[in-house]
């Protein structure tokens, strides 16, 4: 006997829901998942939109801005990018055509220079730099970084191996150090490190500084510059981790600098006569002249070893990021500080016109010949007083 059950109801506990139901409810779910992700990018695109509108003007706006920072006056770009046009513009060629800088997006290559140099000579931040420039932070930010790093990839071009002093030298001040490379002091950068790292950063003025390792010829050409180093090391602890590096320092065997009585007398290192005047300020009176051998050397060594000072005052002077604390970490500081070096010496020489048609090969420097008999010197590793050294800096003496 069959009977007839009656259908069971959706909505009752008993039974089960229908497909159709199911369907509808994932429907309900997507679509109400789909509202809230357009909601989402109508927020992004209104906080977009009011950044460009804030920051970010036309491109017409923004060459303007260049042309009145830049190619107006050599006056008025010399007080806001520390040069005056043409050493800009060669500059700028030079950052396109050898150090691959390209334009970004509206961004041009003069423009990465223009803001990269008023960062370096006025140490500003970023938030000024984006009004000033009408750009968002981040584009700054990332214009800075990508210029310093083009900026560095000069340094074969720029930074070349010293010549020594041979017996043709007129300047009065070399003569007597004939084979001289040049001077090596150290000078300390004011920083801003975490209060973990305050301790190790604190030099003996009690601010965390950097100290910088620095080698220069005597026409006040960086050769040679090591940042990093934290400003309580020692200047000689320095100078052993710069003779050690595989890129480091190079000193032949037959040449020398001179150096401050901070450093051992050693070989490649004239230092002075330890108990004996030096500093330029004891001769300056003229009241008490040389009467020793020893102080004779002292005060010719001041005059020729003075011309680093020299050099580290026009850098700074030129460079306000070098005299007072940036708003960068130690990393990115250490690439300003190479940065600076390699501005001070486009700056300091005469860049010739033909540089700019030369080729650096990776490996050789500017201007080197590649010539299989042309074997390198033999180079200073280590430092160690030693008695032939103490020898010759005593003839010298008697000499002079």
């Amino acid at each position: 006997m069959r009977e007839d059950f009656p259908p069971m109801d959706s909505n009752s506990s008993s039974g089960r829901p229908r497909a159709r139901d199911l369907v509808m409810n994932h429907i309900h779910i997507c679509l109400r998942f789909i509202e809230l992700l357009v909601q989402m990018f109508r927020v992004l695109a209104s906080r977009r939109r009011r950044v460009e509108r804030t920051y970010e003007l036309g491109y017409d706006k923004h060459r303007q801005i260049i042309h009145n920072l830049v190619y107006k006056s050599d006056e008025t770009c010399y007080k806001m990018l520390r040069m005056k046009m043409k050493p800009f513009e060669k500059l700028r060629d030079m950052l396109y055509e050898h150090a691959k800088l390209r334009d970004k997006r509206c961004v041009l290559v003069d423009e990465h220079l223009a803001i990269t140099l008023h960062i370096l000579g006025h140490n500003i931040r970023n938030r000024v730099i984006s009004t000033w420039f009408q750009r968002s932070g981040d584009t700054v930010s990332k214009v800075f970084r990508r210029t310093i790093r083009a900026l560095i990839r000069l340094q074969r071009m720029l930074l070349k191996h010293p010549v020594p002093i041979g017996p043709e030298e007129n300047d009065l001040r070399w003569s007597y150090f004939q084979g001289c490379l040049g001077a090596i002091d150290g000078t300390h950068i004011p920083i801003i490190v975490r209060n973990n790292q305050k301790a190790r950063f604190r030099c003996r003025k009690g601010f965390p500084t950097m100290n910088v390792m620095c080698a220069c010829t005597p026409s006040k050409l960086i050769t040679y510059i090591l940042p990093g180093w934290e400003g309580s090391a020692a200047d000689g602890r320095i100078l052993r981790d710069a003779l050690s590096r595989r890129n480091g320092l190079k000193v032949p065997n037959d040449n020398y600098y001179l150096v401050d009585a901070g450093y051992s007398n050693c070989q490649g290192f004239l230092a002075p006569f330890r108990g004996q005047r030096y500093h330029l300020s004891e001769w300056a009176s003229g009241k008490r002249p040389a009467q020793t051998p020893e102080e004779v050397f002292n005060m010719r060594h001041a005059k020729a070893r003075n011309i680093i000072e020299t050099c580290f005052g026009a850098l700074k002077q030129r460079w306000v990021v070098l005299r007072s604390p940036c708003f960068y970490d130690v990393k990115m500081t250490t690439l300003i500080i190479i940065a600076c070096a390699v501005l001070h010496n486009f700056l300091t020489m005469e860049v010739p016109d033909d540089l700019l048609d030369n080729v650096v090969v990776e490996g050789q420097e500017l201007g080197a010949k590649d010539d299989a008999s042309n074997e390198p010197p033999e180079v200073i590793s280590q430092v160690g007083q030693t008695d032939a050294w103490t020898a010759f800096r005593n003839n010298l003496a008697i000499d002079m």
